[in-house]
């Protein structure tokens, strides 16, 4: 059984302990490292490359806001799930436009935390029935991700290889789903997606599939 790889980021000490013994129960599971904040996380996750990471916000020297932003600029196949104990709407709008795919609150039981990880390391995104009203809420109000008019052909930057990808990141195919149909490693579709972020002007998954679905990508019949 292959397991899920996890980076453990948070600045307070007995919580960041506490939760590495949670994990550490699950079988599915492997606690890889741990950071107390966001400079360390961004260097253990370099060095470690894990499959997901759970990022508290308020940390010293570079919070996890900052931190998710770094690592996924290199590694954007990296599934990051902000931990905190606030609530706000800024803090979910931030996490997300940095590509976080999951958000938990500090409160959260154990098996919304299982639940999340297992999601994300799956590909998915995964809020909570709370944070996604939260999330439609700033879609709807947030110019930052505000729909914007497309050209005839508007991903014409792309390479015929990024569109295809694109195509299946609109349907909701994880990486492994995308590797799997056109027949390419996982790395190679990480890349793909890289270089797709940077030319749609995206910083995350969610963001991707927006503009991608605004121009008509991702319908199934």
């Amino acid at each position: 059984m292959t397991r899920i790889r996890i980076l453990v980021v948070d600045d307070h000490t007995l919580f960041r302990e506490g939760l590495i013994a949670l994990l550490s129960r699950a079988r599915d599971l492997e606690v890889i490292g741990s950071a107390a904040n966001g400079v360390e996380a961004v260097t253990q996750a370099t060095a470690l490359l894990p499959d997901v990471i759970l990022m508290d916000i308020q940390m010293p020297e570079m919070n996890g806001i900052e931190a998710t932003q770094q690592i996924l600029q290199t590694r954007p196949e990296t599934g990051v799930i902000v931990l905190t104990m606030m609530e706000d709407d800024d803090a979910v709008f931030a996490a997300l436009c940095v590509g976080a795919r999951g958000y938990l609150l500090k409160g959260a039981d154990k098996a919304e935390v299982l639940k999340t990880i297992r999601a994300v390391a799956n590909g998915e995104a995964l809020f909570g029935p709370i944070i996604a009203r939260r999330l439609v809420n700033l879609f709807q109000h947030h110019n930052t991700i505000s729909p914007i008019a497309m050209p005839t052909s508007p991903f014409s930057d792309l390479s015929e290889r990024e569109q295809e990808i694109l195509e299946l990141i609109a349907q909701g195919c994880n990486n492994q789903e995308i590797a799997a149909t056109l027949h390419i490693t996982g790395k190679t579709v990480g890349n793909h997606i890289s270089h797709i972020f940077n030319k749609l002007q995206v910083v995350s998954r969610a963001q991707a599939i927006v503009r991608a679905r605004q121009a008509g990508l991702g319908k199934t019949d």
